[in-house]
C-alpha cells in the first residue's frame, strides 16, 4: 500500500519557505519489501540524497553534486567545508547530490532503498527538530535539512554501542527519509521507561531518549548466548524506531554463506556436490 505525504482530509496548499527552513515537499512511498520514495517538487524546490540512491527523475529536474548537505550554502565556503567534514566522520561521501526542479508545473524524482526493509518518512519539526539514527540509514531529504554527527557522551557507549562512537544527526524542520532493515517497530517510551535492545537493531531515536549500554546478562550469557557482550539501554521519554534486520547482520550472513573463497556453503556443503543435489541446490 503506497504511503502518501499528505493527509486526505487536508487540501494541499502552495509551498512557502518564509516560515520554514526546508522545502515542503510532497511524496509517496511505494513497494513492500524493497521500497522506494517518490518526491514531487514544485519549481525551484530541491531534494538532497546520498550518491547512487536515485531510481528515476523527470527531465525538468537537474542534478548537481554539492559539498556536504547543502544546508550551509548561505554561510559561505568554510561552512560548506564543515558540512562535508561531518559527512566524512559518519562514513558518508564527501559530496551529496541535489535534485532541483528547473521547469514548470510538477516534477518527480525517486530514490530506492539499498536492501530489503522499510523507508520511514519523518517530519523533523514533529520530533523536536532533531533525529538521531545509525550512520548509514539516511536516504534523502528536503533541501534545508542539516546532516551532521552525534557523539555518544559516554565512552563505553561509543565503544560497545553497536553503531560506534559516532551516529548521524538530522536537524531542521522538513521531511527526512530514513531506511531501516527488515521490519520496523515504532514505540513511544514514557518518562523513565526502559527498553533493552540488541545494539544493531536501534535504527533511530529522538534526541530526548537516553542511550546507554549494559552487560548482556552473566559472563556465561555474554560468552555463549550468541547475543553479544552488550545490549543497548534506551530510556524515555521519547520515540524510538527498531529494525529487525541490521545491515551488519545481513552482511555477516552473506559472508558466512559465501565462505572464504566465495563458494556456496549451504546445508549440503559437507556432502559436496551430492549434498547440493539433495538440498535442491544443484547450480
Amino acid at each position: 500500500m503506497p504511503i502518501f505525504g499528505t493527509v486526505p482530509e487536508i487540501t494541499r496548499v502552495s509551498h512557502q519557505r518564509s516560515s520554514s527552513l526546508s522545502d515542503d515537499v510532497d511524496f509517496e512511498i511505494k513497494g513492500s519489501e524493497m521500497q522506494y520514495v517518490e518526491i514531487e517538487l514544485d519549481p525551484g524546490e530541491s531534494a538532497i540524497a546520498e550518491a547512487g540512491s536515485m531510481m528515476h527523475k523527470d527531465s525538468e529536474i537537474e542534478m548537481d553534486s554539492i559539498f556536504g548537505d547543502g544546508s550551509e550554502s548561505s554561510g559561505g565556503f568554510l561552512d560548506a567545508i564543515t558540512g562535508a567534514g561531518k559527512r566524512i566522520l559518519t562514513g558518508e561521501s564527501l559530496f551529496s547530490t541535489q535534485f532541483t526542479h528547473q521547469g514548470a508545473g510538477k516534477a518527480r524524482v525517486a530514490f530506492a532503498a539499498p536492501y530489503p526493509g522499510q523507508i520511514l518518512a519523518i517530519k523533523l519539526d514533529s520530533v523536536g527538530g532533531k533525529l538521531i539514527c545509525q550512520k548509514d540509514s539516511f536516504l534523502c531529504a528536503a533541501r534545508g535539512v542539516s546532516i551532521g554527527i552525534f557523539f555518544q557522551r559516554r565512552i563505553l557507549t561509543g565503544l560497545f554501542g553497536g553503531e560506534g562512537f559516532i551516529m548521524q544527526s538530522l536537524e531542521g524542520d522538513g521531511w527526512v527519509f530514513v531506511h531501516v532493515g527488515g521490519t520496523v517497530v515504532e514505540r513511544e517510551l514514557k518518562a523513565g521507561e526502559e527498553l533493552h535492545v540488541d545494539t544493531g537493531c536501534v535504527a533511530a531515536i529522538t534526541s530526548q531518549v537516553g542511550f546507554d549500554v549494559m552487560r548482556a546478562g552473566s559472563i556465561k550469557s555474554m560468552i555463549f548466548g550468541g547475543e553479544g557482550m552488550f545490549l543497548a539501554k534506551l530510556t524515555g521519554p521519547g520515540k524510538i524506531w527498531l529494525q529487525s534486520l541490521p545491515s551488519s547482520r545481513l552482511a555477516g550472513r552473506m559472508l558466512a554463506a559465501a565462505g572464504p573463497t566465495g563458494q556456496h556453503k549451504g546445508e549440503g556443503s559437507l556432502l559436496g556436490p551430492l549434498g547440493g543435489i539433495l538440498d535442491g541446490d544443484n547450480r
